[in-house]
Parts: C-alpha cells; structure tokens; sequence
C-alpha cells in the first residue's frame, strides 16, 4: 500500500465526498424522468449506457482534473487517465444501469482508490436513498437516513445459514453458472439482482455471500475496499485478489468464505 500522510488521507477523503456529492446531484437529474433513454454497448446483450452515466463521470473527472490532476483516473465510461502519483481514481458512475433505468434505487455510484497494490480506499454511494458506504485508510462507516454506524460484517456461521446475492443468471457461462447453483443449493436464502448495492450489504452486516462473474475493475475495486475495511473478504473463485474483475466471491468472513470456494471448485 502507498505511504499516505494523515494529510494526504484527508485529501482523500474530501476529494472522493465531494466526487460522490457530485454523481448523485448528476444521477437524480435524470433518475425516474420521462424520456430516459439508453445507448447499448454491446451487441450479443443489453448493456446500457445513458446520458446519466456520462454526465456523472463527466463531473467527477473535472473535479479530479481540479483538485488531483496528479493522479491517474480509469472510468466505464471515458478513457482512462496517466497519473504520476502512484494512485489512481477507479470510477464507475453509475453501477446498476439496467436498475437505473427500471427505477430501482438499488444501483450506486462506485468510487475508489487504487495504488499498485490494489484499492486502499472506496465508496458505494446511493444517491436516491441517500446512503454512502466508505471504507479504507481507517475508516469503516455508513451514513444515511439512519444515521451513522460502524461497518461490521456478519460473524461466522454455516453456509446452510447464510444469505446468498448475486446477479445470476443475467451474468456469467453456462458452467459459471452451474458453479453458482451449488452454492446457492446449500444457502438459506438467495436473492438476485441490487448491482452494487449487495456489496454493501455485506459490509453493513446484512447479508453473508455476493458470487459474480464477468465483472470490470470499476466494478469491483470500491466494493472490495469498503468490504476489506468492515471485516470481509474479496476474492476470485480462486481465492487470489481480483482487482481487475472477473469472477468474484464477497464473503463476510473466512469461514463462509472457504466453504463457498469450495463449492464453486467442486
């Protein structure tokens, strides 16, 4: 990890709130409003981009320029950014487009820091219900309609016990998929979709397990900050780090987090 002062972190700290402040006034411009319409990034599936996700990124890479014009930037939407610092802004200005799009506010804006090592800080932001999940460099918390709390992840308990999200079927192989189906036949409970917003979950405590694949660094970096900082742990399905996207398993704890592997290795 990067050699931060206290200083620097603040820096931090202040320059992701005022990104993150920045994305909801640029996201709840178009969220829910008639006409909204997308673009589609792919041709063998639905991949949305809209005029939110531009905007939003837009936003937040002028108020980088401003403030941190040292630092590189990699965004969904744009081209990424050389730094000199050694650190690097990972942005994902909406997560959830398809979410987005339907009206649910369970996607986020994704927004961390990276060095050579991998994400050292990040925020999930839902700017409609207006809560924001950050951690590294220290910090562990959420603020929202409930107030502000520590993030903690759930203790250890069995598999047979645990809540299971994921985006499945919608991603994923044919065999990524069958991987995912042993796991999910031993949990207690399995729900699907909420993008961003599962990771959260586990950090807040909530929830115990999210398998993916298929994912973007912008995807996951964030969440694996603000999992790492509560007490979790984020993972390939190899149990190495994943940093780049791919096949990723969230877990609460060590001990829900080998018996997961186990099952998506057979």
């Amino acid at each position: 990890m990067a050699r931060l002062s206290a200083s620097d972190a603040q820096d931090i700290f202040a320059t992701a709130a005022e990104l993150a402040d920045a994305a909801r006034v640029a996201t709840l411009q178009h969220f829910r409003s008639d006409g909204l319409t997308a673009d589609n990034k792919e041709v063998a599936r639905f991949d949305p981009v809209t005029v939110a996700d531009r905007l939003s990124e837009e936003r937040m890479r002028a108020i980088l320029a401003r403030r941190r014009p040292q630092d590189g930037i990699l965004g969904e939407e744009f081209a990424p950014v050389a730094g000199t610092s050694g650190l690097t802004w990972v942005l994902d200005p909406i997560d959830g487009t398809r979410g987005y799009l339907s009206g649910t506010p369970t996607w986020g804006v994704l927004i961390s820091v990276r060095d050579a090592a991998g994400p050292i800080y990040g925020i999930i932001d839902q700017p409609y219900i207006q809560e924001r999940f950050e951690g590294g460099l220290g910090r562990a918390e959420v603020n929202g309609p409930m107030g502000h709390k520590a993030l903690v992840t759930r203790a250890a308990r069995p598999l047979s016990e645990a809540i299971l999200f994921t985006t499945f079927p919608e991603v994923g192989t044919a065999d990524e998929g069958a991987a995912f189906r042993r796991v999910a036949a031993q949990a207690k409970l399995v729900r699907y979709g909420t993008d961003c917003y599962a990771y959260a979950l586990i950090a807040a405590g909530q929830i115990d397990l999210v398998i993916e694949a298929g994912l973007q660094a912008y995807d996951v970096q964030a969440p694996i900050a603000v999992i790492e900082a509560a007490g979790g742990i984020v993972t390939d399905w190899q149990g190495r780090p994943c940093h780049d996207g791919g096949r990723v398993l969230a877990a609460a704890n060590a001990a829900i987090h080998a018996e997961a592997l186990a099952l998506l290795n057979g």
